[in-house]
């Protein structure tokens, strides 16, 4: 490819050509569905992750329920962080998107005239896949899964060189792992709060659900339970 000779032995850019030039040669339906793919469906697919995470932790109950929901919890928030510490680090580089820049890339999506590093899509969906790995092995490696896609349908659509999407993992990842027992110090007593309420608590556990002595007797009720059956017993 032309775009090949001219990127040299960039291996940013080469790989940039050699990832786009696929769309090139993908059918027209093809390319559309990575489109709606890469820029939301990856993303939403995440958020449905996490809800089923976090009904899989809720109806299974235990004493770990609050523990595991803030962790959940967490997962979204980290997005959120890795989402603004990116504004600055955006503004430093000034990187240009590579369509800008290079010559014969197929740009599935138009109307993307910001800087390039790091890839937004590819911060939050890792970050999110890290967070929930803390919650959930199982979800997590799914959810990493997703984000590895995501930041290969950034590259595919011509909006991001490799590198913009490398970068994004990297700080999706720190702000999930580093921030993570700071956030958990936070969360979990809130989670705890949040478990003890008679209403609420249905957030953290599913009435009935394992562990959960409160769903078969009220708070409030146990110590009358146990005197009626003293009682009983006399």
């Amino acid at each position: 490819m032309a775009g090949l000779a001219e990127s040299g032995s960039n291996p940013d850019i080469d790989l940039l050509y050699d990832i786009n030039g696929l769309a090139k040669d993908a059918p027209h339906w093809f390319d559309r569905v990575m489109e709606f793919v890469g820029e939301y469906g990856l993303p939403v697919a995440m958020v449905l992750l996490v809800l089923g995470c976090w009904w899989s932790v809720r109806r299974k109950g235990g004493e770990d329920a609050p523990a595991s929901v803030a962790a959940l919890v967490w997962a979204p928030l980290a997005a959120s962080v890795a989402l603004l510490a990116n504004v600055p680090i955006r503004g430093f580089v000034e990187r240009p998107r590579p369509f800008m820049t290079h010559q014969g890339l197929d740009v599935l999506i138009s109307g993307k005239t910001d800087y390039s590093f790091v890839s937004d899509h590819a911060t939050i969906t890792m970050a999110m896949g890290v967070g929930l790995f803390v919650a959930h092995r199982r979800f997590g490696l799914a959810g990493i899964g997703l984000a590895l896609l995501e930041g290969f349908c950034r590259i595919y659509m011509g909006v991001h060189y490799p590198t913009d999407v490398i970068g994004g993992f990297a700080l999706g990842t720190a702000v999930a792992l580093l921030l993570s027992p700071l956030a958990m110090a936070l969360l979990t007593p809130l989670a705890r709060a949040v478990d003890r309420s008679p209403r609420a608590g249905v957030l953290i556990r599913a009435r009935g659900g394992a562990g959960s002595g409160r769903d078969s007797l009220l708070p409030g009720r146990e110590a009358a339970a146990g005197a009626e059956e003293r009682d009983l017993a006399a």
